[in-house]
């Protein structure tokens, strides 16, 4: 039996319960606007699901795992074993239960949750088509749309993610076994976080990047401590080569084989690969011709400040509207998509959206450069503090990297930050904040700071840019 086709309206229809639809949705039932959310799969997205959130549990517990392992120069003497499939299932409970909470917030705030498929059939009207044999379509029609669809892992040529031993991010973040050797394909964020955290759980981890370096759009002091550090674990680089084919060993297992662009040739050993060479919008299926919209060559949507498309009253937030691709600034752009819908004059502001990297140690940045503030005409004023100068640091035993802050010499005003080091993705909303509210440094170098605590060295590296610093050298 086949439900038929239903047709009922909503002021605000948003696609995608990630983390710019789902809080898109909500802000938007706050400002009094009946408001559907469409979602395919689950709610929280691949950030909740298959992303942000479980990546980050794995990471703590071979974190863990390795810290226990390896502190005999504290006097801490352990061999840890860790249960792959015990680890993967907490990380499991911890996703259900924050999805679990998406679904009760969107409820409790009035939205109206619709599971299914949604593509466009008009500038006001998407049909919905309902998973599963007999269960029919609906047409909703709308005042307002959302695009919020996100992203998904890009795939390579001849390494497609059907193959058992070609993983995605997704599936090394579900694998209840770690494999002796992994090959990883892409030295960004993705590959890196994912490296250093197979490589505490014990495999030998073999990265490939046709890029001269990991990491490429930070600066090359940051990149370099997390590098290094990588290595120290036994992570294995080799640059300049791109992945070109794979093929079965003879005595078991699989080989990973590389190309340089002058035609060089290398093969390594591996039981599993993964692919982390990027992300893609997902916009297949949605029509998005049938609403009058285009994507651009990367088949991103094109928006304004104000998170509206070519056609004025449909937005897009998160990963399927490009850079940059950050669950938070999803987040962001979903509040500032339903407060202009509501009338309200909100706008996007790229400055302050902070990024952060989970390797070991971790890095977060915001805001610009020293050479990006000379670019755009400023007169930097620029402060550091290391780590291994950071009592609090000592006391951790983490003591790589350092806090950079950048001002506008004239003025003081914070212009962005670069931390790479313990808690760094904690540490860099201090600076975010300083460049929101439009703080200086004195601002900063003034505000107290409890005392032993590793957010002493964001104080001591605005000091240091005023040449006042106390537990480092003044540049």
């Amino acid at each position: 039996m086949v439900v038929g086709d239903v047709t009922t309206g909503t002021e605000v229809l948003v696609i995608g319960a990630g983390p710019g639809g789902y809080v898109a949705a909500i802000r938007a039932a706050q400002e009094g606007l009946d408001t559907t959310l469409v979602e395919k799969d689950a709610y929280g997205g691949a950030c909740l699901n298959r992303g942000c959130i479980p990546s980050k549990a794995l990471i703590t517990g071979s974190g863990l795992a390795h810290e226990a392992g390896n502190a005999e120069f504290m006097g801490v003497h352990a061999d840890p074993a860790v249960d792959m499939g015990k680890m993967v299932e907490w990380k499991d409970g911890v996703v259900d239960q924050l999805t679990g909470g998406v679904e009760k917030l969107c409820k409790a705030n009035g939205v109206n949750l619709i599971e299914g498929t949604a593509s466009f059939v008009g500038e006001d009207t998407v049909r919905v088509a309902h998973g599963g044999d007999g269960q029919g379509s609906e047409t909703l029609s709308f005042e307002h749309a959302i695009v919020a669809t996100g992203s998904r892992p890009v795939q390579i040529p001849g390494f497609e993610f059907a193959e058992d031993h070609v993983w995605s991010s997704a599936d090394a973040l579900d694998a209840d076994t770690v494999p002796d050797r992994l090959g990883i394909v892409g030295g960004g964020y993705i590959g890196m976080e994912l490296a250093t955290t197979y490589a505490k759980l014990g495999a030998d981890v073999t990265v490939v990047e046709m890029l001269d370096d990991i990491l490429d759009p930070y600066e090359d002091d940051v990149k370099r401590i997390v590098r290094t550090r990588a290595e120290e674990l036994g992570v294995e680089f080799h640059f300049g080569e791109g992945a070109s084919e794979w093929s079965e060993a003879p005595d078991g297992g699989y080989l990973l084989h590389t190309e340089t662009e002058e035609g060089e040739e290398s093969t390594y050993g591996v039981d599993k690969i993964l692919v982390a060479v990027g992300r893609q919008p997902v916009t297949d299926g949605l029509d998005l011709n049938e609403a009058g919209i285009e994507t651009d060559e990367r088949g991103f949507i094109d928006t304004d400040d104000r998170t509206r498309t070519a056609v004025e009253h449909i937005h897009a937030v998160g990963d399927v509207a490009g850079d940059p691709m950050l669950a938070h600034a999803a987040s962001k752009e979903g509040i500032v998509a339903a407060e202009v819908i509501a009338g309200e004059p909100a706008a996007m502001d790229q400055q302050a959206i902070p990024a952060a990297v989970f390797t070991d140690p971790e890095i977060g940045t915001v805001g610009m450069t020293e050479s990006e503030a000379a670019d755009a005409g400023f007169d930097p004023a620029v402060g550091e503090m290391p780590f291994n100068a950071s009592g609090r640091a000592m006391t951790t035993g983490h003591t790589e990297g350092f806090v950079r802050i950048v001002a506008d010499e004239e003025s003081g005003f914070v212009l962005g930050g670069q931390i790479v080091g313990p808690e760094a993705s904690e540490l860099i909303a201090e600076v975010a904040l300083a460049i929101e509210m439009g703080a200086t440094l004195e601002d900063v170098a003034a505000t107290v700071h409890t005392h032993p605590t590793l957010a002493e060295a964001v104080m001591e590296a605005a000091e240091n840019a005023r040449g006042q610093a106390i537990h480092t050298l003044n540049r």
